[in-house]
This record gives C-alpha cells, sequence and structure tokens, in this order.
C-alpha cells in the first residue's frame, strides 16, 4: 500500500489538474470523480493540500459558491498556466508509462 500511495503522490497534481480542466468543480466531487476512473484510495485529506498549493503556483483559481445543502464550496478552475502544466504532465506521463509497458512486455 506505501508503494502506490508513494507513485500517486507523484501524478496526484496531473490528475486533479485533467479533472478540473474538465469543469469548475469542488473538492469532494473532485473525489468522487476521480474515483469513477478507479482512483479508490485518495481522501480530502490528501488532495486539499495539493489544491491549495496549485492555487498558491497560479494553476488553479477559485471561487466560493452557495451549496443546495451545507456550507459554501469552493469551487476550481484551471488558469492558462495550470493547462500549460497539464499539457507538460500528459506529455512526460505518456513517455514514462511507454518505456515502462515496453520494460514489462518487452520479450
Amino acid at each position: 500500500m506505501a508503494t502506490s500511495t508513494q507513485m500517486l503522490k507523484g501524478i496526484l497534481d496531473g490528475c486533479l489538474l485533467a479533472v478540473i480542466a474538465r469543469g469548475e468543480t469542488y473538492g469532494y466531487e473532485m473525489i468522487e470523480k476521480l474515483e469513477q476512473y478507479g482512483f479508490h484510495m485518495i481522501s480530502e485529506g490528501s488532495i486539499y493540500p495539493v489544491l491549495m498549493r496549485m492555487q498558491k503556483d497560479g494553476l488553479v483559481t477559485t471561487v466560493t459558491k452557495a451549496s443546495p445543502s451545507g456550507p459554501k464550496r469552493k469551487y476550481y478552475s484551471i488558469t492558462d498556466l495550470g493547462t500549460e502544466r497539464l499539457e507538460d504532465f500528459e506529455e512526460k506521463w505518456n513517455d514514462l508509462s511507454k518505456a515502462v509497458n515496453t520494460l514489462f512486455h518487452k520479450q
């Protein structure tokens, strides 16, 4: 489990940016969307520090909106810089996953 947690930490930024790039979303909704893609090991406690850092770095912006139930929610949107970072992540991820797949499937 520790190994998969460490691996996940390395890709969480790119995965969150990919979710946010699909449309304005709030924290818990991001977890639900990631779970739909098979990321069942992500908790709110693991994404909020990443989201705060991404906001500080100018990769995302936030707006607080009323919730239909409960307290207000902070919605995240990707910035132009965030889009550039996401494109860079995707390129590097494709190269890395291709290399790993080649290693494991090479006869």
